[in-house]
This record gives structure tokens, C-alpha cells and sequence, in this order.
């Protein structure tokens, strides 16, 4: 039996974007900037998040707007997930390994017939922005390591 949370057969899913990245970093410093609005902000888009299950928040996606959200899960340090926009599913994932923290980036709700909320197909956006997803999780590393003084030179 198909209940009405399975996808219709004219509405294929598209592949997810998954983006992983090792930060030289311990977990919890990598947890506090993805789940802290000021966090967020350093590396991702301005924002009024809060780590509060169900809470309604915005990302600015600049000349897309405020884009909506809400909190869906959060398990610290190691998951946080949110709904973002009309469609899609973020999901930060957290590991602590010698080295540091494995962080892994999941970016469903992509549907083969979708269109953004800014009118554009999914299968066109889902590619540029993972593209854009690649230097965002470097960005994220970079503010951790900074943080951290994993990587400066003066450490």
C-alpha cells in the first residue's frame, strides 16, 4: 500500500547532493557553527535560526529573498536537519574521527518536474547549487580552523 508521504510516479526524485568534508577540528566546535544562528551566518547566509525543533526561521539568499525554513532534528553534536523553502531537506551530519570531524552535507527534495520557489527547474538549480555547496563546506572548515587555530600560522 502506498501512503500519501510515497512519491507519486510523475514526480521521480532526483539524486541528493551530498558534500563531505574532514575539519581539523573537534566536533563540538564544528557543532556550535552549524547550530548557532552567528555560526550559520559566518559561513553559510544571514540568518535567525534557532536550534529549536520546530522553529520557523529564514536564511537571506540575497536577490532570492528570504528563503523559509524549519527546524526538523537536532541530536547534538552530531545531526541537524531542517526543511528549507517549499521542497527542500538540509541535513548537517557530524562524526568525530582522530583527525577531527567528518561533516557531511545532504541536500534532498529534488524532484525531476520541480520548480523553486524563484521559478526555476529543479534539475537546473540542483546542479548549481551543488556546485555552490563545494565552496560552502570549505568555507565552513575554513571558519572552524580559524576558530579552532587549527590552521593559522601563529598557532
Amino acid at each position: 500500500m502506498m501512503s500519501n508521504n510515497d512519491r507519486n510516479e510523475s514526480q521521480a526524485m532526483l539524486p541528493d547532493v551530498v558534500k563531505e568534508i574532514i575539519i581539523n577540528a573537534p566536533v563540538e566546535k564544528v557543532w556550535k557553527a552549524v547550530s548557532s544562528s552567528e555560526g550559520i551566518a559566518a559561513w553559510f547566509m544571514p540568518n535567525n535560526f534557532e536550534p529549536v525543533v520546530g522553529f520557523q526561521f529564514h536564511v537571506d539568499a540575497g536577490p532570492f529573498g528570504k528563503s523559509p525554513c524549519q527546524v526538523l532534528e537536532i541530536t547534538p553534536p552530531n545531526r541537524l536537519s531542517f526543511k528549507w523553502d517549499k521542497d527542500w531537506i538540509i541535513t548537517f551530519q557530524l562524526e568525530e574521527m582522530e583527525e577531527g570531524t567528518r561533516f557531511t552535507l545532504t541536500h534532498g527534495g529534488w524532484l525531476s518536474e520541480g520548480v523553486t520557489a524563484f521559478n526555476e527547474k529543479h534539475d537546473v538549480v540542483r546542479d548549481r547549487m551543488g556546485n555552490g555547496w563545494v565552496g560552502i563546506v570549505k568555507k565552513l572548515a575554513q571558519f572552524v580552523e580559524e576558530q579552532h587555530g587549527g590552521t593559522s600560522p601563529e598557532a
